[in-house]
Protein backbone atom coordinates (compact mmCIF):
# COMPACT_ATOMS: atom_id res chain seq x y z
CA UNK A 1 0.00 0.00 0.00
CA UNK A 2 1.08 3.56 -0.63
CA UNK A 3 1.66 5.72 2.44
CA UNK A 4 0.28 9.21 1.64
CA UNK A 5 2.54 10.92 4.15
CA UNK A 6 5.58 9.09 2.81
CA UNK A 7 4.55 9.94 -0.75
CA UNK A 8 4.24 13.63 0.14
CA UNK A 9 7.67 13.56 1.73
CA UNK A 10 9.16 11.86 -1.30
CA UNK A 11 7.53 14.35 -3.65
CA UNK A 12 9.40 17.22 -2.03
CA UNK A 13 12.81 15.64 -2.49
CA UNK A 14 14.96 17.03 -5.27
CA UNK A 15 17.80 14.50 -5.26
CA UNK A 16 15.66 11.73 -6.75
CA UNK A 17 12.62 12.34 -9.00
CA UNK A 18 9.39 11.13 -7.35
CA UNK A 19 8.53 9.05 -10.41
CA UNK A 20 11.63 6.92 -9.83
CA UNK A 21 10.21 5.57 -6.55
CA UNK A 22 7.98 2.48 -6.58
CA UNK A 23 4.28 2.92 -5.83
CA UNK A 24 4.26 -0.15 -3.58
CA UNK A 25 6.54 -1.35 -0.82
CA UNK A 26 9.04 -4.06 -1.78
CA UNK A 27 7.81 -7.54 -0.86
CA UNK A 28 11.15 -9.26 -0.29
CA UNK A 29 14.53 -8.39 1.17
CA UNK A 30 16.04 -8.68 -2.30
CA UNK A 31 13.52 -6.12 -3.57
CA UNK A 32 14.55 -3.76 -0.78
CA UNK A 33 18.17 -4.16 -1.77
CA UNK A 34 17.39 -3.13 -5.34
CA UNK A 35 15.42 -0.10 -4.16
CA UNK A 36 18.18 1.09 -1.82
CA UNK A 37 20.71 1.26 -4.63
CA UNK A 38 19.63 4.87 -5.29
CA UNK A 39 21.12 5.95 -1.95
CA UNK A 40 24.56 4.50 -2.54
CA UNK A 41 26.47 7.46 -3.96
CA UNK A 42 28.54 9.40 -1.41
CA UNK A 43 28.94 13.15 -1.59
CA UNK A 44 32.63 14.09 -1.37
CA UNK A 45 31.98 17.44 0.33
CA UNK A 46 29.67 15.85 2.89
CA UNK A 47 32.16 13.04 3.56
CA UNK A 48 34.98 15.54 4.14
CA UNK A 49 32.72 17.53 6.45
CA UNK A 50 31.84 14.43 8.50
CA UNK A 51 35.50 13.46 8.73
CA UNK A 52 36.44 16.98 9.84
CA UNK A 53 33.77 17.27 12.56
CA UNK A 54 34.85 13.87 13.89
CA UNK A 55 38.64 14.05 13.70
CA UNK A 56 39.20 17.68 14.78
CA UNK A 57 37.16 17.39 18.02
CA UNK A 58 38.90 14.08 18.76
CA UNK A 59 42.33 15.70 18.45
CA UNK A 60 41.28 18.82 20.38
CA UNK A 61 39.88 16.79 23.28
CA UNK A 62 43.07 14.70 23.36
CA UNK A 63 45.13 17.92 23.44
CA UNK A 64 42.92 19.33 26.21
CA UNK A 65 43.38 16.13 28.20
CA UNK A 66 47.16 16.43 27.85
CA UNK A 67 47.03 20.07 28.95
CA UNK A 68 44.86 19.14 31.96
CA UNK A 69 47.54 16.74 33.23
CA UNK A 70 49.44 19.78 34.53
CA UNK A 71 46.79 20.47 37.17
CA UNK A 72 44.18 17.66 37.33
CA UNK A 73 44.56 13.99 36.51
CA UNK A 74 40.84 13.53 37.14
CA UNK A 75 39.91 16.05 34.45
CA UNK A 76 42.37 14.37 32.08
CA UNK A 77 40.72 11.02 32.74
CA UNK A 78 37.21 12.43 32.26
CA UNK A 79 38.13 14.03 28.93
CA UNK A 80 39.81 10.84 27.76
CA UNK A 81 36.80 8.69 28.62
CA UNK A 82 34.48 11.08 26.78
CA UNK A 83 36.79 11.07 23.78
CA UNK A 84 36.13 7.35 23.40
CA UNK A 85 32.78 8.31 21.84
CA UNK A 86 34.51 10.28 19.09
CA UNK A 87 36.79 7.29 18.55
CA UNK A 88 33.68 5.19 17.88
CA UNK A 89 32.59 7.74 15.27
CA UNK A 90 36.01 7.61 13.61
CA UNK A 91 35.77 3.81 13.54
CA UNK A 92 32.44 4.00 11.73
CA UNK A 93 34.03 6.31 9.14
CA UNK A 94 36.84 3.78 8.75
CA UNK A 95 34.12 1.15 8.40
CA UNK A 96 32.45 3.13 5.60
CA UNK A 97 35.79 3.51 3.84
CA UNK A 98 36.12 -0.27 3.90
CA UNK A 99 32.74 -0.59 2.17
CA UNK A 100 33.68 2.10 -0.40
CA UNK A 101 30.75 4.08 0.95
CA UNK A 102 32.63 7.21 2.01
CA UNK A 103 34.39 8.25 -1.20
CA UNK A 104 33.89 7.12 -4.76
CA UNK A 105 37.66 7.06 -5.23
CA UNK A 106 38.73 3.73 -3.78
CA UNK A 107 42.36 4.75 -3.16
CA UNK A 108 41.38 7.87 -1.22
CA UNK A 109 38.96 5.94 0.97
CA UNK A 110 41.51 3.19 1.60
CA UNK A 111 44.26 5.54 2.72
CA UNK A 112 41.94 7.49 5.00
CA UNK A 113 40.80 4.15 6.42
CA UNK A 114 44.41 3.08 7.00
CA UNK A 115 45.17 6.33 8.80
CA UNK A 116 42.13 6.02 11.02
CA UNK A 117 43.09 2.40 11.69
CA UNK A 118 46.09 3.65 13.67
CA UNK A 119 43.78 5.62 15.98
CA UNK A 120 41.29 2.75 16.30
CA UNK A 121 44.08 0.14 16.72
CA UNK A 122 42.60 -1.79 13.80
CA UNK A 123 44.69 -2.82 10.76
CA UNK A 124 42.50 -1.55 7.95
CA UNK A 125 43.12 -4.12 5.23
CA UNK A 126 42.80 -7.04 7.64
CA UNK A 127 39.61 -5.69 9.12
CA UNK A 128 38.13 -4.88 5.70
CA UNK A 129 38.64 -8.47 4.55
CA UNK A 130 37.26 -10.13 7.69
CA UNK A 131 34.36 -7.70 7.79
CA UNK A 132 33.44 -8.51 4.21
CA UNK A 133 33.35 -12.17 5.25
CA UNK A 134 31.03 -11.18 8.09
CA UNK A 135 28.64 -9.56 5.62
CA UNK A 136 28.83 -12.57 3.32
CA UNK A 137 28.15 -15.14 6.05
CA UNK A 138 26.12 -13.36 8.74
CA UNK A 139 23.40 -15.65 10.08
CA UNK A 140 24.82 -18.75 8.38
CA UNK A 141 25.16 -21.58 10.89
CA UNK A 142 27.52 -23.42 8.57
CA UNK A 143 29.98 -20.53 8.22
CA UNK A 144 30.53 -19.18 11.73
CA UNK A 145 33.88 -18.14 13.12
CA UNK A 146 35.09 -14.94 11.44
CA UNK A 147 33.76 -11.51 12.31
CA UNK A 148 30.96 -12.71 14.59
CA UNK A 149 30.11 -13.36 18.23
CA UNK A 150 30.29 -17.09 18.90
CA UNK A 151 26.73 -18.43 19.06
CA UNK A 152 25.75 -22.06 19.68
CA UNK A 153 22.46 -23.71 18.92
CA UNK A 154 20.58 -25.39 21.76
CA UNK A 155 21.44 -28.79 20.29
CA UNK A 156 25.15 -27.94 20.03
CA UNK A 157 25.24 -26.72 23.59
CA UNK A 158 23.45 -29.80 24.93
CA UNK A 159 25.86 -32.04 23.04
CA UNK A 160 28.85 -30.51 24.83
CA UNK A 161 30.37 -31.90 27.98
CA UNK A 162 30.58 -30.02 31.24
CA UNK A 163 33.80 -28.18 30.32
CA UNK A 164 32.52 -27.27 26.89
CA UNK A 165 29.36 -25.81 28.39
CA UNK A 166 31.34 -23.96 31.05
CA UNK A 167 33.71 -22.42 28.49
CA UNK A 168 30.75 -21.19 26.44
CA UNK A 169 29.04 -19.72 29.50
CA UNK A 170 32.25 -17.91 30.42
CA UNK A 171 32.69 -16.60 26.88
CA UNK A 172 29.14 -15.21 26.80
CA UNK A 173 29.32 -13.80 30.33
CA UNK A 174 28.96 -9.98 30.09
CA UNK A 175 31.98 -9.38 32.31
CA UNK A 176 34.18 -11.48 30.04
CA UNK A 177 32.58 -10.46 26.74
CA UNK A 178 32.49 -6.70 27.30
CA UNK A 179 35.24 -6.39 29.90
CA UNK A 180 38.09 -8.61 28.71
CA UNK A 181 36.80 -9.03 25.15
CA UNK A 182 37.74 -5.52 23.97
CA UNK A 183 41.18 -5.81 25.61
CA UNK A 184 41.89 -9.07 23.81
CA UNK A 185 40.42 -8.02 20.48
CA UNK A 186 41.86 -4.52 20.08
CA UNK A 187 45.10 -4.73 22.06
CA UNK A 188 46.14 -8.32 21.27
CA UNK A 189 44.27 -10.04 18.41
CA UNK A 190 44.42 -7.05 16.06
CA UNK A 191 48.21 -7.04 16.23
CA UNK A 192 48.30 -10.08 13.91
CA UNK A 193 46.18 -10.88 10.83
CA UNK A 194 44.12 -13.47 12.70
CA UNK A 195 42.02 -15.46 10.24
CA UNK A 196 44.25 -14.42 7.34
CA UNK A 197 47.63 -15.71 8.51
CA UNK A 198 48.24 -17.54 5.21
CA UNK A 199 46.37 -15.16 2.92
CA UNK A 200 49.38 -13.23 1.66
CA UNK A 201 51.70 -10.33 2.31
CA UNK A 202 49.04 -7.61 2.07
CA UNK A 203 47.48 -8.48 5.41
CA UNK A 204 50.80 -8.88 7.20
CA UNK A 205 51.85 -5.50 5.83
CA UNK A 206 48.60 -3.97 7.07
CA UNK A 207 49.09 -5.41 10.56
CA UNK A 208 52.78 -4.63 10.90
CA UNK A 209 52.50 -1.11 9.46
CA UNK A 210 49.64 -0.31 11.83
CA UNK A 211 51.59 -1.78 14.75
CA UNK A 212 54.63 0.29 13.80
CA UNK A 213 52.59 3.51 13.64
CA UNK A 214 50.98 2.76 17.01
CA UNK A 215 54.40 1.99 18.54
CA UNK A 216 55.75 5.28 17.16
CA UNK A 217 52.84 7.21 18.66
CA UNK A 218 53.29 5.54 22.05
CA UNK A 219 57.03 6.17 21.90
CA UNK A 220 56.45 9.88 21.33
CA UNK A 221 53.99 9.99 24.23
CA UNK A 222 56.58 8.34 26.49
CA UNK A 223 59.31 10.71 25.29
CA UNK A 224 57.36 13.89 25.90
CA UNK A 225 55.11 12.93 28.81
CA UNK A 226 56.25 9.68 30.39
CA UNK A 227 53.71 7.03 31.41
CA UNK A 228 51.01 9.49 32.46
CA UNK A 229 49.56 10.24 28.99
CA UNK A 230 49.51 6.54 28.13
CA UNK A 231 47.71 5.62 31.35
CA UNK A 232 45.39 8.62 31.45
CA UNK A 233 44.75 9.39 27.77
CA UNK A 234 45.62 6.53 25.40
CA UNK A 235 44.30 3.59 27.43
CA UNK A 236 41.00 5.15 28.66
CA UNK A 237 40.09 6.53 25.24
CA UNK A 238 40.83 3.36 23.30
CA UNK A 239 39.26 1.09 25.93
CA UNK A 240 35.99 3.06 25.99
CA UNK A 241 35.93 3.11 22.18
CA UNK A 242 36.64 -0.62 21.98
CA UNK A 243 34.04 -1.53 24.60
CA UNK A 244 31.32 0.62 23.01
CA UNK A 245 32.22 -0.69 19.58
CA UNK A 246 31.95 -4.31 20.73
CA UNK A 247 28.63 -3.58 22.45
CA UNK A 248 27.21 -2.02 19.30
CA UNK A 249 28.36 -4.97 17.20
CA UNK A 250 26.79 -7.36 19.68
CA UNK A 251 23.33 -5.78 19.77
CA UNK A 252 23.29 -5.41 16.00
CA UNK A 253 22.95 -9.18 15.60
CA UNK A 254 22.16 -10.66 19.01
CA UNK A 255 18.46 -10.16 19.70
CA UNK A 256 15.53 -12.50 20.21
CA UNK A 257 14.09 -12.69 16.69
CA UNK A 258 17.33 -12.48 14.77
CA UNK A 259 18.18 -14.72 11.82
CA UNK A 260 20.16 -17.95 11.73
CA UNK A 261 19.82 -20.75 9.19
CA UNK A 262 21.81 -23.76 8.08
CA UNK A 263 23.92 -23.41 4.98
CA UNK A 264 21.33 -25.09 2.77
CA UNK A 265 18.48 -22.74 3.70
CA UNK A 266 20.43 -19.55 4.31
CA UNK A 267 19.49 -16.52 2.20
CA UNK A 268 21.85 -13.53 1.97
CA UNK A 269 19.27 -10.75 1.75
CA UNK A 270 16.93 -12.26 4.33
CA UNK A 271 19.86 -12.61 6.73
CA UNK A 272 20.78 -8.96 6.14
CA UNK A 273 17.29 -7.63 6.86
CA UNK A 274 16.06 -10.02 9.55
CA UNK A 275 19.39 -10.69 11.23
CA UNK A 276 20.38 -7.07 11.82
CA UNK A 277 18.70 -4.74 14.28
CA UNK A 278 17.54 -1.14 14.10
CA UNK A 279 19.06 0.07 17.37
CA UNK A 280 17.15 3.21 18.33
CA UNK A 281 19.32 5.67 20.25
CA UNK A 282 18.92 9.26 21.50
CA UNK A 283 19.89 11.82 18.86
CA UNK A 284 23.26 12.65 20.43
CA UNK A 285 24.30 9.01 20.66
CA UNK A 286 23.04 8.34 17.15
CA UNK A 287 25.29 11.15 15.89
CA UNK A 288 28.31 9.97 17.88
CA UNK A 289 27.83 6.42 16.62
CA UNK A 290 27.31 7.69 13.05
CA UNK A 291 23.95 5.96 12.52
CA UNK A 292 25.52 2.51 12.82
CA UNK A 293 22.43 1.47 14.77
CA UNK A 294 20.49 1.55 11.49
CA UNK A 295 22.21 -1.71 10.85
CA UNK A 296 19.52 -3.59 8.95
CA UNK A 297 19.67 -0.99 6.17
CA UNK A 298 23.47 -1.09 6.21
CA UNK A 299 23.52 -4.87 5.78
CA UNK A 300 20.95 -4.70 3.01
CA UNK A 301 23.13 -2.24 1.08
CA UNK A 302 26.55 -1.66 2.60
CA UNK A 303 27.56 0.95 0.01
CA UNK A 304 25.17 3.54 1.50
CA UNK A 305 27.14 6.25 3.39
CA UNK A 306 26.27 6.42 7.07
CA UNK A 307 24.95 9.96 6.69
CA UNK A 308 22.27 8.75 4.25
CA UNK A 309 20.93 5.91 6.42
CA UNK A 310 18.53 8.20 8.29
CA UNK A 311 17.34 9.47 4.91
CA UNK A 312 16.39 5.90 3.98
CA UNK A 313 14.28 5.59 7.13
CA UNK A 314 12.54 8.89 6.43
CA UNK A 315 11.63 7.77 2.94
CA UNK A 316 10.59 4.24 3.87
CA UNK A 317 8.59 3.91 7.13
CA UNK A 318 8.48 0.13 6.80
CA UNK A 319 12.23 0.01 7.40
CA UNK A 320 11.90 2.54 10.21
CA UNK A 321 9.79 0.06 12.18
CA UNK A 322 11.59 -3.14 11.21
CA UNK A 323 13.76 -4.94 13.77
CA UNK A 324 13.56 -2.06 16.28
CA UNK A 325 15.63 -2.57 19.39
CA UNK A 326 15.50 -0.12 22.28
CA UNK A 327 18.25 0.39 24.84
CA UNK A 328 16.17 -1.47 27.44
CA UNK A 329 15.60 -4.39 25.09
CA UNK A 330 19.28 -4.49 24.21
CA UNK A 331 20.18 -4.92 27.89
CA UNK A 332 17.89 -7.94 28.02
CA UNK A 333 19.52 -9.40 24.92
CA UNK A 334 22.73 -9.99 26.90
CA UNK A 335 21.02 -13.02 28.46
CA UNK A 336 20.00 -14.50 25.08
CA UNK A 337 22.77 -16.96 24.31
CA UNK A 338 21.41 -20.05 22.52
CA UNK A 339 19.77 -20.27 19.10
CA UNK A 340 16.76 -22.56 18.99
CA UNK A 341 16.34 -23.98 15.50
CA UNK A 342 12.77 -25.07 16.25
CA UNK A 343 11.27 -21.77 17.45
CA UNK A 344 13.72 -19.58 15.46
CA UNK A 345 14.61 -17.51 18.52
CA UNK A 346 17.58 -16.71 20.69
CA UNK A 347 16.92 -18.13 24.14
CA UNK A 348 18.29 -17.73 27.61
CA UNK A 349 19.75 -20.81 29.26
CA UNK A 350 16.69 -20.95 31.52
CA UNK A 351 14.32 -20.87 28.54
CA UNK A 352 16.28 -23.63 26.83
CA UNK A 353 16.10 -25.79 29.95
CA UNK A 354 12.36 -25.20 30.24
CA UNK A 355 11.79 -26.22 26.62
CA UNK A 356 14.11 -29.21 26.43
CA UNK A 357 14.60 -30.54 29.92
Amino acid sequence: MTDPAASATKATRTSVPPTSRPATQPKTARDWCQLLAEYRDPNAARSLFELTVSLIPFLLIAAAAWWAMSFSYWLTLALSLANGLFLVRLFVIQHDCGHRAFFRHKGLGDWIGRGLGVLTLTPYDVWRRTHSLHHATSGNLGRRGIGDVQTLTVAEYRARGIWGRLSYRLYRNPVILFGFGPIYLFYLQNRLPIGLMKAGWRYWTSSMATNGAIALGLGLMLWFGGLAPILLIFLPTTLVGASLGLWLFYVQHQFEHTYWADNENWQLHEAALQGSSHYTLPAALQWLTANIGIHHVHHLYSRIPFYRLAEVLRDHPALRHAQRLTIRQSLHSVNLRLWDENTKRLLTHAEARALYS
